[in-house]
């Protein structure tokens, strides 16, 4: 069997993609959306829209830009996931535009200072958004000219209806306006700003050109098969580089998208849509698998299903493939098609990966930064090796920097996706972009052709005996601990200028009360101690946990659900930084 796919076909940017898509899948749906909110069990009826449609509504906003000046300008872009926040992606991008998506769950005064530090000409956004709008917009806090609101039937106080501008938009382009349908891309080109999550310091922005996206696109499907059948539920927000990676996929193989109704509908979700593939985080999984085994639990199959579990395994080495059948209520449950899940953004603990493969649930798992477009490699159809992050994709080239006696080092790649630079940030691009390699700043190592993380190089904790600790990995274990939600390993100072091995601990009462009775929190805190102690015997001394902190509060976090590690260790530690 070849490596790659050797069928995928070359596109050169965002406007090839789209006008090649419509061409050959110009009838299929790619938004398949409810008419309202429906209660659960209630009959749903779907609204479809075409990639004729899609692109129709594209090119009519795109001239409406035109026609208010925006030529080569920049358009900033917040909303919950929405058909319409892919109408002005692409048309910002296929009319040679710059496109700035914003987190949707930035507070107000990260709206503003984002606003103000892309230069955005025009800001496109829902009306959840409406009241900081209008303080950006009287106040005069920023660059911004026009504010382009989705849900106004008409202009309002000096902010745009995008319905009235798509209609503009159609009336231009039949008065014979070909501004946006003849724009000429250049895929070399600053296309996309994207702001980092600011995990470890203050968001950057990311600089991505099309060819930086048409590359990642190419790439992921010459690993994996995807078809025009396939359909996907956005569970991550579409400002998220993975989620509109997985969006530009979907529209290169003409596939179909949904959109999530918010975390609690999930469950609910995947029944009403029926998605093929599911993109997703380790959190958003690990609620979904729990919520697998606390049905069959209260269905009292708990002690069935773990034989049957054993049993097709053993058929599954001599290619007898049951498991589908055997558990078809666990994948009713996730819509009854989903054929593949892909995890990115964080590590996921292989034991979750090993119980959905018992189920015959194939879940694969990526890396990569938004500097990379953002997947650098990934498990796919040919390369699997549990615990690993899959294989570099073609386009990539990866090694391991300055690597320790385990073969442990930094990641640096080189590749078409990676990006052009950080935004008005000098500093910042010369310390990640090296004689042509990015340094993702990853620690990790390869084995047979395949990539492992071991952890954020600043995230190390580093002894004075020379021995490095690496917290993601007590994490892991940590985290297995019934009852345990979440937690996060630091280094804290001692008074010989020495680093004790600490644990903050997110656990779940609930949880922890099914296990051993009715508790208060100094029971919770005396079980978790033991759990601890046992991890520490495992370990050599200097990787022994020392001191342990158990919280009810969640973490502070990105919304990928990455902990903002530098804000929780200055929460804990009681500093400013």
């Amino acid at each position: 069997m070849e490596k790659y796919y050797d069928n995928v076909r070359e596109v050169t940017d965002l406007k090839d993609l789209i006008n090649q898509t419509v061409e050959l899948y110009g009838d299929n749906p790619v938004f398949r959306f409810k008419k309202r909110m429906y209660k659960k069990g209630e009959e749903v009826e779907f609204n479809e829209m075409t990639y004729k449609e899609f692109k129709n509504e594209i090119d009519s906003f795109g001239t409406s830009l035109n026609n208010l000046g925006l030529e080569n300008e920049r358009i900033a872009l917040i909303s919950k996931n929405r058909y319409e926040w892919n109408v002005v992606y692409y048309a910002t991008t296929i009319g040679d535009k710059v496109i700035v998506p914003l987190d949707k769950s930035l507070p107000d005064n990260e709206i503003i200072s984002l606003a103000l530090r892309s230069e955005a000409k025009a800001i496109v956004f829902e009306s959840k958004y409406l009241e900081i709008m209008k303080k950006i917009k009287d106040e005069k806090l920023s660059n911004i000219k026009y504010f382009i609101c989705f849900d106004f039937e008409e202009d309002e106080d000096g902010i745009l209806s995008y319905k009235k501008l798509i209609q503009k938009g159609k009336e231009l382009i039949n008065n014979g306006n070909r501004s946006h349908l003849d724009a000429q891309i250049d895929p070399e080109k600053t296309s996309i700003l994207l702001f980092t999550s600011g995990t470890t310091s203050i968001s950057k922005a990311v600089m991505l050109s099309q060819k930086n996206i048409c590359s990642n696109v190419m790439d992921l499907n010459k690993v994996i098969k995807f078809n025009s059948n396939d359909s996907t539920l956005a569970l991550l927000p579409f400002h998220h580089a993975f989620q509109a990676l997985i969006n530009n996929v979907l529209v290169y193989i003409g596939g179909t998208m949904s959109f999530c109704d918010g975390l609690k509908y999930i469950g609910q979700n995947l029944c009403e849509y029926k998605p093929t593939i599911i993109v997703s985080v380790p959190l958003i999984l690990e609620s979904i698998h729990r919520r697998i085994l606390k049905n069959i639990e209260k269905q009292g199959k708990t002690k069935i299903v773990n034989r049957m579990k054993k049993v097709t395994n053993v058929l599954d080495k001599v290619h007898i493939k049951l498991k589908r059948n055997i558990f078809s209520e666990v994948h009713e449950a996730l819509g009854g098609k989903v054929r593949l899940i892909v995890s990115g953004a964080a590590a996921m603990d292989i034991n979750l990966i090993k119980s959905f493969d018992d189920f015959g649930i194939k879940i694969v798992q990526g890396y990569g930064l938004t500097e990379t477009s953002p997947v650098i490699s990934v498990e796919n159809d040919k390369d699997v090796k549990r615990g690993s992050v899959g294989t570099p994709l073609p386009s990539f080239e990866v090694k391991i920097d300055n690597s320790d006696e385990n073969g442990i080092g930094e990641i640096v790649v080189k590749g078409s996706a990676v990006m052009k630079c950080y935004y008005n940030n000098n500093e910042a691009t010369e310390e990640v972009l090296k004689g042509g390699w990015f340094h993702t700043g990853d620690l990790g190592y390869m084995e047979n052709g395949f990539l492992f993380i071991t952890g954020r190089k600043k995230n190390v904790i580093v002894q004075k005996n020379g021995k490095n600790i690496f917290p993601e990995e007590l994490e892991v274990l940590i985290n297995y601990i019934p009852g345990v939600k979440e937690s996060m390993v630091y280094g804290k100072p001692t008074k010989d200028n020495d680093l004790d091995v600490c644990v903050k601990i997110l656990y779940d009462k609930d949880a922890i009360t099914d296990i051993i009775g009715y508790i208060n929190e100094n029971d919770i805190y005396k079980y978790i101690k033991e759990k601890i102690s046992e991890i520490n015997k495992k370990m050599p001394p200097y990787k022994h946990i020392r001191e342990i902190t158990i919280t009810e509060e969640e973490f502070i976090k990105t919304t990928t659900g990455k902990i903002k590690r530098h804000e929780e260790l200055a929460k804990i530690l009681g500093t400013k930084d």
